[in-house]
């Protein structure tokens, strides 16, 4: 595999001086290449992939988005001087996760969306079936990118990785949130169920929370520490996924359509459980901007070469789409 592979001193971060909108893209057009690469080559010992399913899942999964969950896997394994190739690969096992979650969001039985960033969502673009197997295909393949001595070559760091992700992505975590968010909506019972906030906190954490706490401790677990710091990371992932979500429900209040790239105002027209809609909006501004705090303070562990990650915190406070 042809990737450029940087071992960083621990303590120290890749490019500290490039703004953190450059190293957002130079991660996402890193991610791209990788992903495009291991979806060519397709599983490894098995047949070709069929034509159209490939077609489908490169593209649920290359050339959109931020790649930001992939970020911030490949920030926090800089700080412990882990192999940028083995970050990479990782991150790109996590967005293909997120991506199968995307087509599977998007589909009729859920969401129903006919736009994901400006382009048809994919069961628009092929059809229902297609894109259920492309989701399925960009979950499974997933843990075979995890499971590869390309991503580490220590098999005890893999398995660790590999249940990590599943955790995260599960009936514990995103796929155990998405059916407390379809039970919220009333889709099981008439009116569904009204949620306070613990029990709102609870489902976004699941839902949103769940992955991109995987990512902030991901670097952690690729160089196979437990300890204050891979704590800290935890809490800073579980802060900014709260955050996430915050900011991506008032997007869908105050957003633009055609910078979001998808339909605005449907939370509230669906009835979905969210912080927004509990505290309204100026509660809810308050509440993002203290998480966004408290997230750079979980940081100091790190000291100045965490300054990548606490520029991610604002850009998720701060964000337009």
């Amino acid at each position: 595999m042809n990737i450029v592979t940087s071992v960083q001193p621990e303590g120290q971060t890749t490019g500290n001086a490039r703004s953190f909108a450059a190293r957002l893209s130079e991660v996402a057009v890193e991610i791209d290449a990788l992903l495009s690469r291991l979806l060519d080559d397709g599983p490894r010992g098995a047949p070709a992939m069929p034509p159209r399913l490939l077609e489908a899942m490169r593209y649920a999964s290359l050339g959109q988005g931020k790649r930001f969950r992939p970020f911030l896997v490949v920030e926090t394994a800089a700080l412990f001087g882990v192999p940028r190739e083995n970050a990479l690969m990782a991150g790109a096992a996590l967005e293909c996760v997120h991506c199968y979650s995307l087509v599977h969001d998007d589909l009729p039985a859920m969401d129903d969306d006919e736009l994901r960033r400006g382009r048809p969502t994919v069961h628009r673009r092929f059809d229902e079936a297609t894109a259920i197997l492309a989701g399925d295909g960009l979950l499974t393949f997933a843990f075979d990118i995890l499971s590869r001595p390309e991503t580490s070559v220590d098999p005890a760091v893999r398995v660790k990785l590999v249940s990590s992700l599943a955790l995260a992505a599960g009936p514990g975590g995103m796929v155990g949130g998405q059916m407390l968010d379809l039970a919220a909506e009333g889709r099981f019972e008439e009116g569904g169920q009204r949620l306070d906030e613990a029990q709102i906190r609870r489902l976004q954490g699941m839902k949103t929370g769940a992955l991109i706490r995987f990512a902030a401790s991901a670097g952690a677990i690729l160089a196979d520490i437990d300890d204050e710091r891979s704590a800290a990371l935890r809490r800073y992932g579980a802060l900014i996924g709260e955050a996430f979500q915050i900011a991506d429900d008032l997007l869908d209040i105050d957003g633009e359509a055609a910078l979001l790239g998808k339909a605005v105002h449907k939370d509230a027209e669906a009835g979905k459980a969210t912080l927004v809609g509990l505290l309204g909006v100026e509660a809810a501004r308050k509440r993002l901007a203290s998480l966004t705090s408290e997230a750079r303070a979980a940081l100091e562990p790190f000291g100045a070469a965490a300054t990548s990650l606490k520029e991610a915190a604002e850009f998720v406070a701060n964000r337009r789409r």
